[in-house]
């Protein structure tokens, strides 16, 4: 089992990255939680992984916090819910949000994660009530509004879209979204806050 990574980020996107160690690369997929963290193409970036094992593939899923790692064990732990899925709950709500919606029992907030239905919701919300409850929560810093940078604008766009798209939103709803969000702005956000923004935007329907 590979339990963390540390090496070069080769590459990165919404759906996955690629970790350089000595030469090998590791595709390693992750939340967009941890895309939000990652640095810069080249320099190095240190992951806790879990190492899921099917017939058919070996994959990675990585996390630069252990919050992140220690919720996406126990929603693997549920009924129903594969790393995947586990993978979305984390990109759609922060650790904090999450563990405030399952103490509280509230479904209709996990439910509107796209692949978590109300019966997911409900079952994660029942056994991982007291589970949840023992895990210690680093604070979270709150959002200033958009960072700025020089990339180009069509491909934060791409970017941004295919994460809402790997989460399982519409094409066409992740488009407006955005679409919405950039109208007027004088200067492209990064991919990783237009991609928080527009989350917050689709889940107020």
């Amino acid at each position: 089992m590979i339990a963390s990574l540390t090496g070069k980020l080769f590459f990165k996107n919404p759906q996955y990255l690629i970790v350089d160690v000595n030469g090998v690369g590791y595709k390693v997929f992750l939340p967009l939680s941890s895309f939000y963290g990652l640095p810069e193409v080249n320099e190095q970036v240190v992951l806790f992984t879990h190492t899921h094992v099917r017939e058919d593939a070996l994959q990675l899923f990585g996390f630069l916090t252990t919050d992140e790692f220690d919720v996406f064990l126990l929603l693997l732990g549920t009924n129903g819910v594969g790393p995947r899925l586990a993978l979305n709950i984390l990109s759609g709500l922060s650790v904090p949000d999450i563990k405030m919606a399952i103490e509280k029992g509230d479904v209709r907030r996990l439910a509107s994660i796209p692949g978590v239905g109300k019966k997911t919701a409900a079952r994660l919300a029942l056994e991982l009530k007291e589970k949840i409850g023992g895990l210690p929560v680093s604070p979270i810093q709150s959002s200033v509004g958009y960072v700025f940078n020089s990339e180009p604008q069509e491909r934060i766009r791409n970017d941004a879209l295919a994460g809402l798209v790997y989460l399982g939103y519409p094409k066409a709803q992740g488009r407006d979204a955005i679409e919405q969000l950039l109208k007027g702005a004088q200067i492209a956000p990064s991919v990783e806050q237009l991609i928080k923004d527009s989350l917050r935007l689709l889940s107020r329907g």
